[in-house]
């Protein structure tokens, strides 16, 4: 039910509080282990407490209560808690497939019941689990039939529906590593991965829909193979059909291109059955990448177990999804927010695929595309909605009340879940969703990475939600905050590096290449600062100690440090969008240094104007924001230096590019990685470094 207690300081604004806790499964889950070990945990501290104090006895109960299928038993959970690198060993002596995992799940619906739901702005697709399971047989046995081998990696250029589900699956059974790239990513982008990995098989689409408009990818899909001398088969979904795709022209120089029907024609047996290979639970199953801001992005490869057994915990216990639940998170295949959400499977949910702008189709009696998204969720009955935080803020600038619009509002009266990452949630956001979206429903404000494909922070059905704060750490995940000298300070409330303490299973099974390259690449990404006991995530962020919550205040490398005091620029962010949300469209805010790293910091924070508003930023606007942030942070926030810039650079992910500009403006002279979407905005930063000496 919903609760608000104005009495509290507004760091601890309650939003939201659970009715009926005692019927979540991590209800279930504590009851169970209690009983189990003789134990009286009644709260999720003293829950989240026991499962980092005693990683082994906790994964394990996890491994049971999510009912991992196994072909091996496991023969020791944890060797030793007290290092995280070189990586240890989880559940020695198992072997599992992670498809058969994410096909058969234990307590799954029947098999005439919804697996997939496939949604583009324009057509709707329902995949039965039967028909899944028939659509994963015939494309394993063609990459079988093609030489497909445990240890090969698979590469998809590909949007996020059914197909890419499929082939996802299909090598995973058979022992392939999978890594996906979204069509709308430019070419350079697309090489600088797939070149890293040498994939034998490339899936790509043949066009897109984006926004109303047919994207065919053939030029695309043309440069890439050439550049892939150890390709073996193209095979291409043909996602438009009206689209011209020579496929002789897109050949790979030393194999064959085949459109997907034609390569389930390739299998000799028709009537060969779905066969799951029994791997090693650190066997990779996906290959994931570094953001490459400022550099070549880094291969992250992931286990099949690590990955499943933090998935099912974060959706069964910390998002409370059950068999027959309708999953939504609006993504692109790059992310990992894909894959977390082709995970709902392994708990026998519907997953819900969309591929398109989340503002189509457009309104016509609206005059805008806002409503695209609340109205997807009643058509398709959706339970748990995820989307990015730069979405929800959009939203919210627009003032949109989806159950109250002028044409055709909607009830969302299956919803019970919204979840936001990609960056910090601003807190005015949160009073937002609240009043204006829905008042009932749990806000799961998450946090993880690409780095552990899940998440360090996430959402509880056992606890309130507070204003601008994470719910809770995430059960198995010990995660601490430090200083810069590697001083605990979670308890204080002060900001510091978000750190993990103890081993978790999601931990990457390597970097590519394999070897002393890659080992060295994955030490120096996490181990460099703190040791190799302590995980470092490059996260700023401070523990409310009050209420357990996490307050995410951005990236670490981005932390800013005028005179000494460090705050991240999410604190300035959330300033703005609270209260210049009509006249800021968008903004950047880095620190600079120009006489060395020692010297003192100037906050430089770049606008990019409403257009409705003057090209140049105004004395008067400028003095309005220095005024607002003195007010509401301290007058150490203030920005020394105001302008208003034309673009704010941003990964595929939309991730603002911080570090990238910083060291612009401190003069270094760095290369910029094909990652950032708009890179070519970064041009205008370099003249203003000049002009602004």
């Amino acid at each position: 039910m919903p609760h608000i207690d104005e009495a509290m300081t507004p760091e601890a604004k309650e939003l939201w509080r659970p009715s009926s806790p005692e019927k979540t499964q991590i209800y279930d889950f504590m009851t169970k282990v209690n009983k189990k070990h003789g134990l009286s945990l009644n709260d999720y501290n003293a829950l989240w407490t026991w499962s980092v104090s005693e990683p082994a006895q906790f994964w394990k109960e996890i491994w049971h209560y999510t009912h991992i299928k196994a072909h091996d038993p496991y023969k020791k959970v944890l060797e030793s808690k007290e290092v995280m690198f070189p990586r240890p060993a989880f559940f020695e002596g198992s072997t599992l497939n992670f498809a058969e995992n994410l096909l058969y799940p234990v307590n799954a619906p029947d098999e005439d019941s919804v697996a997939i739901i496939g949604a583009t702005e324009a057509d709707r697709e329902f995949i039965s689990w039967k028909e899944l399971r028939e659509r994963v047989r015939q494309c394993a046995n063609a990459l079988k039939e093609a030489g497909l081998q445990t240890g090969d990696r698979v590469a998809g250029f590909v949007g996020n529906h059914a197909n890419t589900v499929v082939a996802m699956l299909a090598s995973a059974s058979i022992g392939a590593f999978w890594t996906g790239v979204s069509p709308d990513t430019g070419v350079h982008a697309v090489l600088e991965r797939l070149k890293q990995i040498e994939p034998k098989i490339l899936f790509a689409d043949n066009a897109s829909l984006y926004n109303g408009k047919v994207h065919g990818s053939y030029a695309k899909v043309r440069e890439i193979v050439s550049e892939l001398p150890d390709l073996e088969l193209l095979v291409v979904f043909e996602t438009a059909k009206t689209v011209d795709f020579d496929l002789e022209c897109v050949r790979p120089a030393n194999g064959k291109v085949l459109t997907l029907e034609e390569f389930q024609l390739t299998v000799r047996d028709q009537n060969a059955p779905l066969e799951f290979a029994s791997l090693k639970p650190e066997h990779p199953v996906y290959i994931l990448y570094s953001s490459g801001t400022t550099g070549a992005p880094k291969p992250i490869v992931h286990g099949s177990l690590g990955t499943l057994l933090q998935h099912k915990k974060e959706h069964l216990l910390h998002c409370d999804i059950r068999p027959g639940d309708r999953l939504f998170y609006f993504t692109t295949t790059t992310w990992m927010m894909w894959h977390w959400l082709v995970s709902g499977l392994a708990s026998g949910a519907t997953i819900v695929l969309y591929d398109g702008s989340p503002f189509r189709p457009f309104d016509v009696e609206g005059g805008n595309g806002e409503m695209a998204m609340p109205r997807l969720i009643d058509e398709l009955q959706i339970t748990h909605f995820g989307t990015s935080a730069k979405y929800l803020s959009m939203l919210e600038q627009a003032a949109l009340n989806p159950r109250k619009h002028a044409h055709r509002p909607v009830t969302l009266k299956t919803l019970r879940a919204i979840f936001s990452t990609g960056s910090p949630l601003a807190p005015s956001t949160f009073e937002y969703i609240y009043s204006s979206i829905h008042q009932d429903i749990m806000l799961g404000s998450i946090t993880g990475g690409t780095d552990i494909l899940s998440l360090f922070a996430s959402g509880c059905p056992i606890l309130p939600v507070y204003k601008g704060e994470i719910q809770c750490r995430s059960l198995g995940m010990a995660v601490s905050v430090f200083d810069y000298a590697g001083n605990d300070i979670s308890a204080s409330g002060e900001p510091g590096d978000l750190v993990c303490t103890t081993p978790f299973p999601a931990q990457p099974v390597m970097f590519w290449p394999p070897g002393p390259t890659g080992l060295e690449k994955y030490r120096k990404s996490y181990f460099d600062v703190f040791g190799p006991s302590i995980w470092h995530h490059g996260d700023f962020v401070r523990l409310n100690p009050q209420t357990g919550g996490v307050v995410m205040l951005g990236r670490s490398d981005g932390v800013l440090k005028p005179s000494g005091v460090r705050f991240g620029s999410a604190e300035i962010y959330n300033v703005l969008l609270k209260h210049f949300a009509d006249e800021i469209e968008d903004s950047l805010c880095v620190g600079r240094r120009r006489d060395g790293i020692d010297s003192d910091e100037t906050v430089v924070l770049f606008v990019k104007l409403a257009p409705t508003c003057p090209s140049d930023i105004q004395p008067g606007l400028s003095a309005r924001i220095q005024a607002i942030i003195r007010k509401e942070l301290s007058a150490r926030h203030v920005p020394g230096v105001i302008d208003a810039c034309p673009e704010i650079p941003v990964t595929s992910n939309g991730k603002k590019v911080e570090n990238a500009v910083k060291q612009i403006l401190c003069g270094l002279n760095i290369k910029i990685g094909a990652s950032v979407a708009n890179a070519s905005c970064l041009d205008w930063y370099r003249n203003w470094a000049v002009e602004n000496p």
